[in-house]
């Protein structure tokens, strides 16, 4: 195994095809392939499905796709170090947040102070963030969560209690709280699985006996926003998160005393990673502000 055919397969898992990885690499395509082939040969082992376009990974691809990640990312480290360019934050910055309404105000002081990474922002729940961190896909996240695992660095973002809402007019004038026997009254409107705040819902309403059973699932939770504000249904917010929409009114949740916790996260091993520390450092300065 030779560092070049490593660095083959490596681009073209990345930029997801052998010619764009020769372009990237400045090398001919047959060349690119014959790094790969021969990293293939060398260990008996198939890493791409060459009869898609683009090109996919098989399992074993996907495995070693991961660790070459952790090798050139620390292979870049390694080189930062050694030509004492330590101080220059350029880039890429992957976050994927449960909700951007976490994120927006770090997200504006780091591009002022760091012009020069290129800030990516994907929403999705706590289960696909921690999916996408280990995986490499993401730098930081944003997650409904206080324990992400011994694999992750935490930073605490606070907390607020979880609420229902739904459209104005949906439920009787005056209605301002319900308990959780009476949301199976109602058409429910849920996240997809993995979201933390559903889970919560749900472990709470089964400790009293009760079976919440959703009329409606969408995909994130800007979806169940408008889903409700249509009037289809109840759905279930973070008050944090709850934001403001003349179209919805807030409902207290009388008796499911529940709270969301809300951390930002990265994995451990790559807390040295220039452009993860630099946003780090300054989250723990806006979170003690």
């Amino acid at each position: 195994m030779r560092h070049s055919q490593l660095k083959a397969f490596h681009h073209v898992a990345l930029l997801g095809g052998f010619s764009r990885a020769a372009n990237a690499m400045r090398l001919t395509q047959p060349a690119v392939s014959e790094q790969v082939r021969n990293l293939e040969v060398h260990h008996d082992v198939l890493l791409f499905k060459r009869d898609r376009n683009p090109v996919q990974l098989t399992p074993s691809g996907e495995d070693l796709f991961r660790l070459t990640r952790q090798y050139f990312e620390m292979e870049g480290q390694i080189s930062d170090l050694l030509s004492q360019a330590r101080s220059a934050i350029e880039g890429e910055l992957r976050i994927i947040a449960d909700s951007a309404f976490h994120v927006t105000t770090i997200l504006g002081q780091f591009r002022t102070r760091y012009p020069d990474v290129t800030l990516h922002l994907e929403i999705g729940n706590t289960a696909e963030i921690l999916e996408h961190l280990r995986a490499y896909k993401a730098e930081i996240g944003v997650i409904g969560d206080i324990d992400p695992g011994p694999d992750m660095d935490a930073l605490d973002l606070g907390h607020s209690d979880i609420i229902a809402f739904c459209a104005k007019g949906f439920l009787p004038e005056g209605t301002t709280r319900l308990h959780l026997s009476e949301l199976r009254d109602h058409p429910l409107v849920f996240r997809e699985d993995g979201s933390k705040t559903r889970a919560k819902l749900e472990q709470a309403a089964a400790r009293k006996g009760i079976t919440l059973v959703p009329t409606i699932y969408a995909e994130g939770r800007e979806a169940v926003r408008e889903v409700v504000a249509s009037g289809a249904g109840i759905g279930i917010v973070s008050r944090a998160e709850y934001g403001r929409d003349d179209r919805l009114m807030q409902i207290e949740l009388a008796d499911a005393g529940l709270e969301m916790f809300e951390s930002l996260v990265h994995l451990s091993q790559r807390r040295d990673v220039k452009v993860i520390r630099a946003f780090m450092d300054l989250a723990r300065g806006a979170n003690k502000a």
